[in-house]
């Protein structure tokens, strides 16, 4: 890639600094390869729950005060944790990106879990949850989510489940942080307008002497081939009914990613930078067509994202008042499989190639976004994909997608979801 620096630190910590001089700001991503992924049961939303404790102090930071410089400096900062990663983000005038090295080199190692902040934080965590809850379309999508991963730390949600949350220790807490938080386990992007060379110096004097942890547990488990379809039903009070089918998917370093991104582009549109990999839907697609324009459903969706492991993809629709689910089901089932016996046309794949590249453009347009995109792409596969992202895209012939279609959206490959008012 153009101007790309990378390096690796004696400790292990990659680092890959990427100058832009359109604007004097600068944004510096930490991404650590933990989340809802590398859980047990009964302890499930730990990874979320460490994400907030970082905030609450060190002993050079004490809580709030992470938040009140950064903005005091010109600046925007956050969190996330997903299920392959938890990151911390600043975005700061180019001169001022020093404060964000100290605020993420000394929270590594020095975050504080004080007892009452800990049992503070646990309303907070609960408080998340409940307000997901909120939306039935969480408690489809959790309980399809459960069916499908039986072995795989996938099968539960970022928020974890309610009990655990209730059960967890500050001992847990400090565990999972000492054992994940470690140069050796993390990445370090920061895009925007500064000298490359000195920069790398200052991250070598910050980081550099945190030391390596030996040991990082890795995730083991591997879901099962399933053999044939499942079926869940949740009742819940909700204003209609809702509809998820899950199938198991590839990861996103294996050859079979671009034809299925290619895939879920035609029943849906295109969407890179999406966390859920949805995003807005397309019109012109094939189950916009289907059933929101025949007025089956008010709305319809296929979601396919970036995962380290094998993912899913999703197909939800959102039911109209009084109409039967059972008839939703069948259209979307019946343009499934007519993408598994007949190719898509030509001017399809021209459209999903032209939106690809349009997306692709928008990922990678502004200082921030670099941050995410690089760092995403690090977690899940390799940064590197970013160089030949778009090129295998319009290397997907319309064959390939026929043949991931046929894999992977088999009836014995799904888990079938119904959210029905209670």
């Amino acid at each position: 890639m153009t101007n790309l620096v990378e390096f690796h630190l004696a400790n292990g910590l990659l680092v890959l600094l990427k100058p832009i001089h359109t604007s004097p700001v600068a944004t510096f991503w930490i991404w650590y390869r933990v989340g809802s992924r590398n859980e047990v049961p009964g302890c499930t939303g730990v990874s979320h729950w460490v994400e907030h404790m970082l905030f609450k102090g060190t002993p050079t930071f004490h809580k709030g005060e992470i938040f009140r410089l950064v903005n005091r400096n010109g600046g925007v900062n956050n969190a996330l944790t997903f299920t392959d990663f938890t990151n911390y983000h600043e975005t700061l005038p180019c001169d001022r990106i020093d404060l964000a090295l100290q605020i993420e080199s000394d929270r590594m190692v020095n975050a504080l879990f004080d007892p009452a902040e800990v049992a503070s934080e646990r309303t907070v965590i609960i408080s998340e949850r409940e307000g997901a809850e909120n939306d039935p379309r969480f408690w489809l999508d959790e309980a399809v989510q459960a069916e499908t991963f039986k072995v795989h730390p996938y099968h539960h949600e970022t928020f974890g489940w309610k009990n655990d949350l209730q059960a967890i220790t500050r001992d847990d807490l400090f565990r999972h942080y000492k054992k994940y938080y470690a140069p050796n386990n993390a990445v370090v992007v920061v895009a925007g307008d500064f000298d490359s060379v000195e920069l790398r110096t200052k991250i070598e004097s910050m980081f550099g002497m945190i030391p390596r942890k030996e040991t990082i547990p890795s995730v083991l488990c591997v879901e099962p081939t399933q053999t044939s379809e499942r079926r869940v039903t949740v009742q819940r009070p909700a204003p209609t009914s809702y509809f998820q089918t899950n199938y198991h998917g590839p990861s996103t370093s294996t050859p079979d990613f671009f034809p299925v991104l290619v895939l879920k582009s035609a029943l849906s549109g295109v969407s890179l930078m999406s966390y859920d990999g949805k995003g807005a839907v397309s019109k012109s697609s094939r189950l916009y067509r289907a059933l929101v324009e025949t007025e089956l459903a008010s709305d319809v969706n296929c979601g396919f994202r970036m995962t380290l492991d094998p993912g899913t993809i999703e197909v939800t629709a959102t039911a109209r008042r009084d109409v039967d689910m059972a008839r939703i089901e069948r259209t979307i089932f019946d343009e499934l499989k007519k993408i598994q016996c007949e190719l898509i046309t030509d001017e399809e794949f021209d459209q999903i190639v032209k939106q690809t590249e349009a997306q692709f453009v928008y990922a990678n347009d502004g200082i921030s976004n670099w941050g995410y995109w690089l760092g995403i792409l690090e977690m899940v596969a390799s940064h590197k994909m970013s160089e030949s992202f778009l090129d295998k895209v319009r290397c997907v012939t319309k064959a390939d997608v026929m043949r991931v279609a046929a894999q992977y959206l088999a009836e014995t490959n799904r888990t079938v979801g119904w959210l029905v008012p209670k």
